[in-house]
């Protein structure tokens, strides 16, 4: 690990500030994913700002009558709060299929959507990769890409996203908040705050240089069925080969998301306009355009059994 200098903020817009007058400075929170990095150098920031104490850590009714979650919430306590539990269970099943007990007491909120790719080429500093070496190539695209997107990649980069809360987000409609260098306030829907690659994969987000993200707002509950299944090569501690977040309403009606296809969480409209129909009719609008590899193809049916399973969870036939 490379030598950093560190500080403590007092107030987000300070932290926010902090951050922006240092290029290359990151916050530091959890620390679950950042400081992995950098023991691998993939991450060498040369200074972090420690956030912890910025009061940023309460699960809060919101106007409306959704929740104010604070991008300071451990990850262990999102899960088990009894309004997320009652209201949001899809969010509360996501949290805990996603890492270990350890990793969740540690993890916020802000950090688990803002971790980076588990691509091995992107761990492997021997290989070429756009997302941490830009314009250097991605060895993903003729490599082993068993657990890559098969959705929205572009020829810079086919990595997916890591978060199982970020998908449940994904199909809660949530907004982010956050405050930038000059001390403003913004919010950002969930469906535009993580970016597709493209050609510049290492944007991974809609965030500006400095800007804090300070907490997550749900919506009022949506009701229905919640459903969060997650398929992986071993029962815990492993990322997802394919995760759907479901919400299915009495008459049909509902939203899908999924984990593990694509480098943000990605749901479709024309795919819930669909969910009606079943299975099939859905995963068609979900997987159009779908440009699967040799090693992957095999996510293209496993969506579709997925999401056939999901519905007969909720009571509809698939």
């Amino acid at each position: 690990m490379k030598s950093f200098t560190f500080e403590r903020a007092r107030t987000p817009a300070e932290a926010a500030a902090a951050v922006a007058r240092r290029p290359g400075a990151r916050f530091i929170a959890g620390g679950t994913n950042l400081v992995d990095l950098m023991k691998l150098q993939i991450e060498t920031p040369p200074h972090l700002v420690d956030v912890n104490g910025l009061a940023l850590d309460r699960i809060e009714p919101a106007p409306g009558g959704g929740l104010r979650i604070g991008a300071l919430v451990r990850n262990t306590d999102l899960a088990a709060d009894a309004r997320v539990r009652r209201d949001y269970a899809v969010l509360s099943r996501a949290l805990l299929a996603g890492a270990s007990g350890q990793l969740r007491n540690k993890a916020t909120t802000a950090g688990n959507l803002l971790q980076r790719t588990r691509c091995p080429y992107f761990y492997d500093t021997d290989q070429a990769c756009n997302k941490r070496q830009p314009g250097s190539g991605c060895a993903a695209q003729d490599g082993i890409n068993r657990q890559h997107a098969i959705v929205g990649g572009s020829s810079a980069c086919i990595a997916t996203h890591p978060s199982d809360m970020a998908v449940a987000m994904r199909v809660l409609d949530a907004t982010v908040e956050t405050v930038r260098p000059d001390g403003a306030a913004r919010r950002i829907p969930i469906a535009d705050f993580h970016r597709l690659p493209g050609t510049t994969p290492q944007h991974e987000t809609a965030l500006a240089p400095g800007e804090l993200v300070t907490a997550v707002l749900l919506p009022a509950p949506a009701g229905g069925r919640q459903v969060y299944r997650k398929v992986r090569d071993r029962a815990s501690y492993a990322f997802a080969l394919v995760s759907i977040a479901a919400i299915v309403q009495p008459d049909g009606r509902g939203r899908v998301a999924l984990g593990g296809v694509a480098h943000k969480p990605w749901r479709v409209d024309a795919a819930d306009a669909a969910l009606p129909r079943g299975a099939a009719a859905a995963t068609a609008q979900l997987l159009a355009g779908a440009r699967p590899t040799e090693h992957n193809a095999f996510k293209l049916p496993l969506v579709e059994r997925l999401l056939a399973a999901v519905l007969a969870d909720s009571g509809r036939t698939a």
